[in-house]
């Protein structure tokens, strides 16, 4: 992969599978900005992986366009230029649909869905430049569900079709794929007043066609195939790492 010098931004990118991305990308050469809602813990990743490469930390609530715009500005008034977007950002509130109030509902799909098209429309001058690549992270809620998650479901669901919306509009300067994460043990990814022990049973890797509950790094190391010109001829696309999950078939006996 030749990315050096690169610039991404990586929303999301203080915990969990972001925080997993944006080493992966700094692991790559690859200059990383991350917009980052919980100072705290967008402080401490910058710290941690300072060591890795260069990387600066925006605080950012991604459902606001200030905040995306000014994030987008930081990279290319920072370093000159800017090659990928990862959006990854995301939050979950699980009620039951007939307590799930109309604020929340809003809130979810606003910083899932509505930070996915903010970051898209200002960046892709900038990407256009670059013959850059957007990869948007999703979720196998987009395409299966539990109960009372149907605004993070709606949420993941649209990530998926304006994934491949975009990579039509934006085609051929920019391509755009997502990837869709199954059970991704994340854990030891938090910042550190929420990191705990990862304490996961035999019975939960068995499930797994593939033999065991994910890694953060499942789904970066895709993400920076994805961004990288080795998938030039990708785009549109959903990108399922669940470890077989949804293509196994579960009766009741």
């Amino acid at each position: 992969m030749h990315l050096n010098g690169k610039v991404a931004i990586v929303t999301g990118g203080g915990q969990g599978i972001g925080k997993a991305i944006a080493r992966h990308c700094l692991e790559r050469g690859l200059k990383v900005v991350i917009a980052e809602a919980d100072a705290e813990a967008g402080q401490e990743t910058a710290a941690e992986l300072a060591a890795l490469g260069d990387i600066r930390c925006v605080a950012a609530d991604v459902a606001r366009e200030e905040d995306v715009q000014r994030t987008v500005r930081e990279a290319v008034d920072g370093y000159g230029r800017l090659d990928y977007l990862v959006n990854n950002a995301g939050i979950m509130i699980r009620k039951p649909v007939t307590e799930l109030s109309l604020a929340e509902w809003r809130r979810v799909l606003d910083v899932n869905l509505s930070s996915v098209f903010l970051g898209a429309k200002h960046a892709a001058p900038f990407l256009r430049e670059r013959r850059g690549a957007i990869v948007n992270i999703a979720s196998t809620r987009g395409l299966m569900s539990e109960p009372a998650t149907e605004a993070y479901s709606a949420s993941k669901g649209g990530i998926i079709a304006l994934t491949h919306a975009l990579a039509v509009s934006l085609g051929p300067a920019v391509r755009v794929n997502c990837v869709s994460p199954g059970w991704i043990e994340a854990g030891d990814w938090k910042k550190r007043s929420l990191r705990h022990p990862v304490q996961l049973r035999e019975e939960d890797h068995r499930q797994h066609p593939a033999g065991r509950v994910g890694r953060p790094e499942d789904v970066a190391s895709l993400v920076l195939y994805l961004l990288s010109d080795e998938a030039g001829f990708v785009t549109g696309a959903d990108f399922v790492v669940d470890g077989g999950m949804t293509r196994k078939m579960i009766y009741v006996e």
